[in-house]
């Protein structure tokens, strides 16, 4: 039997056992976020192709979260009401889509469409796999579900950036392999979907009665809890796009290296960090855990800065392993708050109002610094940002410290 909230739900002949769905549920949340990070390592190439500026190059990064958003604030209850496994499947189809784009773009507009698409997928299946794994280890360890998510989410970043990095620098064609690799893993993890245990199975007719309005909300007695796992997810993430976004350029610019599968080796260091130091933590306590990534991040902000004004790749890479263990404490403590102050009725929702303070965490520090660059130095534009990011881990601080959420 699997259950869903308070309702008991009969399983059936062609589903999967409860171990295979959450390696499929796994694999979904995991190729998702890959997509975000494919094209991490082709951005100076389609930079020097294009001929576009460095904040082009920036706003087509974050660009994606308009897509994450849209879902987030429109659909982000649309696994509560229509079932876990339709509202997957229906992310994967917009992730396929999406990666066609990016396939065959020629042109600027092209890239921001893909984007869009990838942050459309990526917002309406990070809550929907994130609440169904919680669903499906609820009875054994509630907190083992936000460790397979984090882990998932992290690794597909990493991995996806570093595959693509390969393929580009040594195989032909280096703007349309790397999506066609994408491409062919979607539709094996499309497959697996097919059979997955659902949790929340509600009638056919559901999906004629899904409302689109938009809603993100927080239920008023659990507010003041979600503020601390809030404020350091979008920290955490603000992280985590300045490696995402800007790495490469920093790479080629600051640092003079050229190799894509360096650029993608970099970022998967960091996603490997994140997701050992998930692994490694899971006994730390949530707000604990949320607390060092906060204090982490200073010193994280301080080699970053370093690692550009001396031009060494060196400290970038220990920047890198540090910068990785202060997003991996921060976003597996506040995704394991969240899931835990969550109401089995609404989680998928209040797990997306987090996921959207996450993206914007994503979106806004990076356009900042991208604006900077064309301002002034990228180095100076990167110590600003430094700065800002460090003034607001203090702040998040205070009301981790404040707001008590175990």
């Amino acid at each position: 039997m699997a259950r869903a909230g308070n309702t008991s739900v009969p399983s059936i002949a062609r589903e999967f056992g409860r171990t295979a769905t959450i390696i499929a549920v796994g694999s979904m949340i995991g190729a998702l976020f890959a997509g975000s990070t494919v094209a991490t390592p082709l951005y100076i190439v389609y930079k020097q192709q294009l001929g576009f500026s460095q904040i082009t190059l920036t706003l087509i990064y974050a660009v994606y979260v308009v897509g994450n958003l849209t879902a987030l604030l429109i659909f982000g209850r649309m696994s509560d009401q229509v079932g876990r496994r339709r509202t997957a499947v229906i992310a994967i189809g917009i992730a396929i889509v999406g990666a066609f784009v990016f396939l065959f773009a020629h042109g600027i507009a092209s890239l921001y469409i893909a984007r869009v698409l990838s942050g459309l997928a990526i917002g309406i299946g990070a809550g929907t796999g994130t609440a169904w794994l919680a669903e499906l280890i609820a009875e054994q360890d509630r907190s083992r579900a936000t460790v397979i998510a984090t882990i998932a989410n992290f690794t597909g970043l990493g991995v996806g950036a570093l595959i693509a990095g390969l393929l580009a620098e040594y195989v032909a064609f280096p703007l349309r392999t790397p999506f066609i690799v994408y491409l062919a893993v979607l539709v094996v993890v499309a497959a697996l979907l097919a059979f997955a245990r659902e949790t929340v199975r509600p009638p056919f007719a559901a999906l004629a009665q899904l409302s689109v309005r938009p809603r993100a909300s927080v239920p008023p007695s659990i507010r003041t809890q979600f503020v601390a796992p809030a404020v350091t997810g979008f920290g955490a993430m603000s992280l985590v796009a300045f490696f995402a976004a800007l790495a490469p350029s920093v790479l080629a610019g600051e640092l003079h290296i050229t190799s894509h599968a360096v650029a993608g080796a970099i970022f998967l260091e960091l996603a490997s960090a994140v997701a050992l130091v998930i692994a490694l933590t899971r006994s730390m306590s949530s707000r604990a855990a949320m607390l060092w990534s906060l204090g982490l991040m200073l010193p994280s902000l301080v080699l970053l800065v370093t690692a550009q004004f001396l031009e060494s790749l060196g400290v970038m890479i220990a920047a890198t392993a540090t910068s990785g263990v202060a997003a991996g404490l921060g976003y597996r403590g506040s995704l394991q708050v969240v899931n835990q102050i969550a109401p089995n009725d609404r989680r998928a929702e209040v797990v997306s109002a987090y996921f959207i303070c996450c993206f914007l965490g994503n979106a806004l520090p990076v356009i900042g610094i991208g604006v900077l660059s064309t301002l002034i130095s990228s180095t100076v534009a990167s110590l600003v940002f430094a700065t800002t990011i460090a003034v607001f881990a203090v702040a998040a601080l205070v009301f981790g410290l404040k707001y008590q959420a175990d």
